[in-house]
């Protein structure tokens, strides 16, 4: 063999010292910015100690100056800040510092406090709100607090702050619904988009899709479609590209294929994401060729296959056990400016010992590094392991078993 064991790791471990020198700098620099943040925030304190003294002065606070000196104030104080400075005279709230009060009350985990606060609003009605003021509250109660009643609660009480939602709140409230997968409350969100005069758009009907598909109701996923039309809108890539990738999960590739002839029927161009999910769907079920073509006809498209495009095929091939067909397909995305995974060179490498294939090995150990892997220990063992049953040094299995952990702690 043309190199020893102990000389195969060496040329690849002796990069770890610059991984060592960077990981001391790296560290060296947290602690230096640790220090720095130390004493910025003692010096924040004592500024947000001298902005909470002038809410208790008699000097007058404009709206902007009162909105600074709740920006400076922690969350967990703004309830008893806000109880002293409604006391005020010149205490004049208005859309931008409620606003500020209910991010920190629900940063602060306290939503009844929010609530209060909105019924204090409502009855007061001295402020008039925004639909933008609502998203946020909504937002607040979705995605802080986790509230998603609360939020849908809050879509249909705006009407009662003389203020009407906008399509991009009706459809947060949707993606939130479908984001916490409570598909059964959808229909229901959907059906009042008549009662908050809501005109539903592709937006809203591709988050339907959504929902759907999450939920396993591909058909009537399809079905969405054909509703577009009926709204005076029609489907977009996105639409049709939800319901394909649900579709090769399923193990239905050639129903997402005819997907594909769809879009393409009516006018819209596939991009680079539609492929990716047909040739992942293909490798998925065992169709490597199939894949392998789809990825060229990408090209002839005019479409430029991406990392992700390279990625599937290499996965496909390696898990069909073509591994010098695989490296072959490794180094053509080398030249094309890809980076291959990690896991794929450690399957790659795996793979090229099952079938002692050594001088293969050493080249894609060249390329790992190259590409700033490190090498794991599992992967030097079985390098190792190979190297020593294809070579007959006329050493005992426990022998050639001690010399391979002799080797890799000398190596370390």
């Amino acid at each position: 063999m043309a190199f020893s064991p102990r000389t195969l790791i060496q040329r690849y471990r002796h990069h770890e010292t610059h991984f060592q020198f960077l990981y001391s700098t790296f560290t060296r620099s947290r602690r230096d910015k640790h220090k720095s943040s130390s004493s910025s925030s003692s010096f924040g304190c004592q500024s947000r100690g001298d902005d909470l003294k002038k809410l208790y002065r008699n000097d007058w606070l404009s709206p902007k100056e009162l909105l600074q000196i709740f920006e400076s104030i922690d969350s967990s104080s703004v309830l008893s800040a806000l109880s002293h400075v409604s006391k005020r005279k010149d205490y004049k709230p208005n859309e931008a510092f409620y606003s500020l009060i209910i991010t920190k009350l629900g940063h602060a985990g306290n939503f009844d406090a929010i609530v209060a606060l909105l019924a204090e609003i409502k009855a007061q009605k001295s402020c008039r709100l925004s639909d933008e003021f609502f998203y946020n509250v909504i937002k607040v109660y979705g995605n802080v607090g986790g509230r998603i009643n609360r939020a849908i609660e809050t879509l249909f009480e705006m009407k009662d702050f003389n203020c009407w939602p906008s399509v991009k709140t009706f459809n947060f409230v949707l993606n939130l619904l479908v984001s916490s997968k409570q598909f059964d409350i959808i229909p229901r969100v959907y059906l009042g988009a008549i009662e908050l005069g809501i005109e539903i758009d592709a937006c809203c009907l591709n988050i339907l899709i959504k929902g759907l598909c999450e939920c396993g109701r591909l058909d009537d996923a399809y079905n969405v479609l054909d509703e577009f039309p009926k709204q005076g809108c029609r489907p977009n890539l996105r639409s049709y590209s939800t319901i394909m990738h649900s579709l090769c999960e399923h193990g239905r590739v050639y129903d997402a294929f005819e997907l594909l002839t769809r879009l393409e029927n009516e006018g819209i161009s596939p991009d680079t994401i539609t492929f990716n999910i047909l040739i992942s769907g293909l490798r998925k079920q065992g169709k490597l060729e199939e894949a392998i073509e789809l990825l060229d006809r990408m090209m002839l498209k005019g479409c430029k296959p991406n990392l992700g495009s390279h990625q599937q095929v290499l996965y496909g091939l390696l898990e069909a056990k073509q591994f010098v067909r695989a490296k072959c397909f490794m180094n053509q995305m080398i030249s094309r400016r890809f980076r291959p995974s990690f896991e794929s060179y450690k399957l790659m490498i795996l793979g090229l010992c099952t079938e002692n294939l050594m001088e293969e090995v050493d080249l894609v150990l060249q390329h790992m590094v190259r590409h700033g892997f490190t090498p794991r220990m599992g992967m030097w063992r079985k390098t190792l392991e190979t190297m020593f049953t294809t070579v007959d040094c006329g050493l005992s299995s426990s022998s050639s078993s001690k010399l391979i952990d002799e080797i890799l702690l000398d190596s370390r």
